[in-house]
């Protein structure tokens, strides 16, 4: 029963966490692996969970906590990329109006670092305090890493999107 009751959970919740894990991280034999460790994690912690209708965020949290362990073993956050270049082929993006999955497209063609400060302030809705703690950062590291997050975000959409109106 239990098994049966696993197999549906996974089933529910494995796009979505898929999806959460993407945005952190590039290669897929990586994804697998964490979303592998966050299912077992989830699996195993289950009875810590307080409130059933918190699951599915519990569990993203658990899956973005996976992803930063992954990336804390390849990733030095504390690295100033004021003069990061960016290398973008224009046939790897559609020549469309902006959608949010394009902008999703276009942080991987930002540095490591930035990208995961991006998604843990903008999208998981982090405070710049927790960043700091849980990549064993300064607070300024994470604004000053948010900011040229940005820069170079803004600089890809108008690269890639409005020069071609021309």
């Amino acid at each position: 029963m239990q098994r049966e009751a696993q197999k549906q959970v996974y089933e529910y919740m494995s796009p979505k966490l898929y999806r959460t894990c993407k945005r952190y991280l590039k290669k897929e034999e990586e994804i697998e692996e964490v979303l592998a460790d966050a299912f077992y994690t989830i699996f195993t912690k289950i009875e810590q969970l307080k409130e059933i209708k918190a699951f599915e965020g519990w569990a993203r949290k658990i899956a973005v906590n996976q992803c930063l362990l992954q990336l804390k073993r390849n990733v030095n956050f504390n690295l100033y990329l004021e003069d990061t270049s960016i290398y973008l082929q224009p046939e790897t993006l559609p020549e469309t109006n902006l959608e949010e999955e394009d902008l999703l497209n276009l942080l991987n063609f930002i540095p490591e670092g930035c990208k995961t400060i991006f998604n843990l302030f903008v999208i998981e809705g982090y405070g710049h305090k927790e960043i700091a703690s849980m990549l064993t950062i300064s607070e300024g590291t994470s604004k000053s890493q948010l900011n040229v997050a940005k820069t170079k975000l803004k600089e890809l959409v108008n690269n890639h999107y409005y020069q071609k109106i021309k």
